[in-house]
C-alpha cells in the first residue's frame, strides 16, 4: 500500500496490542456499562479563560458533591462520572457572578463537553447568557479532538467519541487534515515505511540514497492527497463528515457491523447517514495521482485498483481497531479514559 496516513500507523499499533493482549492471557473488554466523562473551559464575556474558578459538580440534592479549581486556561474535567444521574455544574470565581448549568445527563461511556459558560462582572443586577451555538460547541470538540492521541503519542484526530457531536465546518476539516499531514509522528512513519520498501525495492526506484529519497516524497504526496482529498475537499463540497463516530456500546455484532460500513457510510453535516463518497474517493484520487510520480513499471489501471482495495481493507481494519481497542488507550483532554 502506497498510502501513509494516521490510519496505517494505527492498524499496525492495533495489531501489536491485540497480539500483546492474546499472549497475556487478557481480553478486549466487552460493553459492559463505563462511567462517563465531562469537560468544559470557564471564560469570561469576552471569551477569555478564567483561573482560579470553582467548579462544583453535584446533583440537585446537593450530596457527594466533586470540587475542582480552574487553572490558567480555565479548562476542567471530572472522569469517573455515574450515569443516568441528573447534575449541575455550580461555577464561582471572584468578581464574577455565579453561573449554574442546566441540569445533565450522561449516558453510559460518553464523553461530554460543556459548553456555553460565560461568566459576567458581579453586578447588583447580573443576568447569565447560556445559547447554544453550533458552531461555538463544534469548536469545543474540535479543539479535545485534537488533542487524542494513542498512548499520549500517535495522533488519533479523526475519531469522534460523541455521537451527538456537531458537524465540522470546512474550515476545521482542512485544519484537521493539515495538522494530521504535519505531524511529527506522521513524519516518522513516511521514513519508516520508505525504509520498509527500501528493503523490498518497491516502487521500483531501485537502490541507494537517491532512491530512498524518491520512496520518502512518493509516500509523503501518497498520504498527503489522500488525506487533503478525502478529509478534507470532498468532504467539505459532498457536506459529509471525515471522522469516525464510535459506537462504544450494544452488541459485539452491531458494533463490528457499525466498524466494517464505515468505508462506505459517512456522516453527513444534516446528522443523516449516505453513501462515504469522501472516503472512497479519497482513495481513488490519490491512486490515480499517483500514476504522475511512480515509475513507470509501477504505473496503471492496476495501480489504482490495487490501492483502493488494499486501502478500504486497510481503513475497515482500523475502524475495528478503533470499536475495540485503540480508544481505550487513546488520551482525550490529557488522560485516557
Amino acid at each position: 500500500m502506497s498510502i501513509l496516513s494516521p490510519i496505517r500507523l494505527l492498524t499496525v499499533l492495533a495489531i501489536a496490542l491485540a497480539f500483546s493482549c492474546s499472549m497475556s492471557g487478557q481480553s478486549v473488554p466487552g460493553t459492559e456499562a463505563r462511567l462517563a466523562n465531562l469537560i468544559g473551559t470557564v471564560t469570561d464575556v469576552n471569551g477569555h479563560p478564567v483561573p482560579n474558578a470553582t467548579v462544583v459538580l453535584e446533583t440537585p440534592a446537593r450530596d457527594n458533591p466533586r470540587t475542582v479549581t480552574t487553572p490558567e486556561n480555565g479548562y476542567f474535567e471530572f472522569h469517573d462520572v455515574k450515569p443516568g444521574t441528573p447534575y449541575q455544574i455550580n461555577i464561582t470565581a471572584r468578581d464574577f457572578a455565579e453561573w449554574t448549568s442546566p441540569t445533565i445527563t450522561l449516558e453510559a461511556g460518553q464523553f461530554k463537553i460543556v459548553t456555553g459558560i460565560q461568566l459576567r462582572i458581579e453586578v447588583e443586577h447580573t443576568t447569565v447568557d447560556v445559547h447554544y451555538d453550533p458552531v461555538e460547541v463544534a469548536t469545543e470538540q474540535f479543539k479535545a479532538e485534537e488533542q487524542q492521541r494513542v498512548f499520549g503519542i500517535i495522533p488519533n484526530f479523526y475519531v469522534n467519541y460523541d455521537q451527538n457531536a456537531e458537524p465540522l465546518t470546512a474550515k476545521m476539516k482542512f485544519q484537521l487534515a493539515l495538522k494530521v499531514s504535519a505531524d511529527p509522528v506522521t513524519a516518522a512513519g513516511i521514513l519508516f515505511v520508505a525504509s520498509a520498501k527500501q528493503a523490498g525495492n518497491s516502487p521500483h526506484y531501485g537502490q541507494g540514497w537517491g532512491a530512498y529519497g524518491e520512496r520518502v516524497g512518493a509516500i509523503t504526496a501518497d498520504g498527503f492527497s489522500d488525506i487533503m482529498i478525502g478529509g478534507a475537499i470532498l468532504p467539505s463540497l459532498l457536506h459529509q463528515d471525515p471522522r469516525y463516530f464510535y459506537q462504544g456500546t450494544g452488541t459485539t455484532d452491531s458494533r463490528i457491523r457499525h466498524a466494517m460500513l464505515s468505508p462506505f457510510v459517512a456522516r453527513y453535516d444534516n446528522g443523516k447517514w449516505g453513501p462515504n463518497y469522501s472516503s472512497m474517493g479519497g482513495v481513488l484520487a490519490s491512486s490515480a495521482l499517483a500514476n504522475l510520480y511512480y515509475p513507470r513499471s509501477d504505473r496503471g489501471a492496476g495501480l489504482v485498483f490495487g490501492n483502493f482495495a488494499i486501502g478500504t481493507a486497510e481503513r475497515i481494519g482500523a475502524s475495528l481497531a478503533q470499536e475495540f481497542i485503540i480508544g481505550k488507550f487513546t488520551r482525550r483532554g490529557g488522560h485516557v479514559k
